[in-house]
């Protein structure tokens, strides 16, 4: 089968077309030709960083997590699945894990779902690591109807399935961004838009909820950004984050008894615990997107296989809109 391989990490790395063994099924596993693939952020990481992250895989490596496509094997075991099923999921890329950027990948069935009838295998691809972020950060931030939920980076990977999620649970939505396009789309995804170069937080805070605050904040930014979560949530509010890589006064939490959720995906994956629990959100996320209530935004920018260098340099220039997917065949 044809893949993309990286045989050197660095800012300099570049993807190799090459044809390697088409891998066989295993138990408790099935194989899937990949329609297409999508690019995370993590994958750029990994790519740039290397073995700079404990979760890069040995070289050469096969890079790219996310994919949907159609099962041609399936392996000893595996209940629920025929050849032919139109499937996604998060399965590769990272550790001892094959990834994304080839003809075929052999994927854990647990890491998988099937695909929603209602989204093209390209949006479908965009799903699976940022719905199961969404929806891990905001089930376990205990997200209620009628809720006031603030969304930062709406416009972004995560925070755009995030605040469609938020909606479907019955919350009220609002969301920062921080130009016209970005607060456009947070608008047409059915939530208030909050310009934060303009608004500061105790404004915005005061404006939408009474200075009472939100009862969730979703923080898809994280960092220095986590201040100001902290700032805008309410008195026991919830406060769940995509990126606490960072050293942090947590005094602000304290006084106001915030309760903060780390969510971390990768973590099934990398260490082989609670696998199904990615399969479980994957079927969830199809149901809402059957129902009509979640629909991926790609960029409108299109990319071969053989393009997958200029994909991520694309998501790396921060001017894609949406998330941007690889076409695999």
């Amino acid at each position: 089968m044809k893949a993309m391989l990286v045989r050197t990490y660095g800012d300099d790395a570049v993807f190799e077309a090459v044809e390697v063994e088409t891998p066989e099924v295993k138990a408790g596993h099935v194989l899937v030709k990949i329609a297409a693939s999508s690019v995370n952020t993590v994958d750029t990481m990994i790519r740039r960083m290397g073995k700079e992250l404990p979760l890069s895989p040995e070289l050469p490596a096969i890079l790219g997590m996310d994919f949907a496509g159609t099962i041609e094997a399936v392996g000893e075991g595996v209940e629920g699945y025929s050849v032919g099923d139109e499937v996604y999921g998060c399965a590769g890329g990272l550790a001892d894990l094959p990834g994304t950027l080839a003809e075929y990948i052999v994927a854990d069935a647990n890491l998988i779902a099937p695909k929603a009838g209602t989204l093209s295998m390209r949006e479908a691809a965009a799903l699976p690591l940022v719905g199961i972020t969404a929806y891990e950060g905001l089930t376990r931030a205990g997200i209620r109807e009628g809720q006031k939920v603030l969304v930062h980076g709406g416009s972004g990977g995560v925070g755009h399935v995030a605040l469609q999620l938020a909606r479907h649970f019955g919350a009220e939505v609002y969301s920062t961004g921080g130009g016209d396009k970005q607060l456009a789309l947070i608008e047409r995804l059915g939530a208030t838009p909050i310009n934060y170069k303009t608004e500061s937080v105790d404004e915005y805070v005061a404006e939408h909820t009474g200075g009472a605050g939100f009862d969730v904040v979703f923080d898809s930014v994280g960092g220095a950004n986590l201040t100001n979560s902290f700032q805008a949530a309410a008195l026991n509010g919830q406060v769940a984050t995509t990126v606490s890589m960072c050293e942090l006064d947590l005094t602000p939490a304290h006084f106001k008894g915030l309760s903060l959720h780390v969510v971390f995906m990768l973590i099934p994956m990398l260490h082989g615990v609670g696998r199904e629990e990615h399969a479980k959100a994957l079927r969830y996320l199809t149901e809402v997107a059957e129902a009509g209530e979640l629909t991926p935004v790609l960029d409108e920018q299109r990319f071969t296989l053989e393009e997958a260098g200029a994909a991520h340099a694309r998501l790396e220039s921060g001017k894609a809109m949406g998330k941007v997917v690889v076409e695999n065949s």
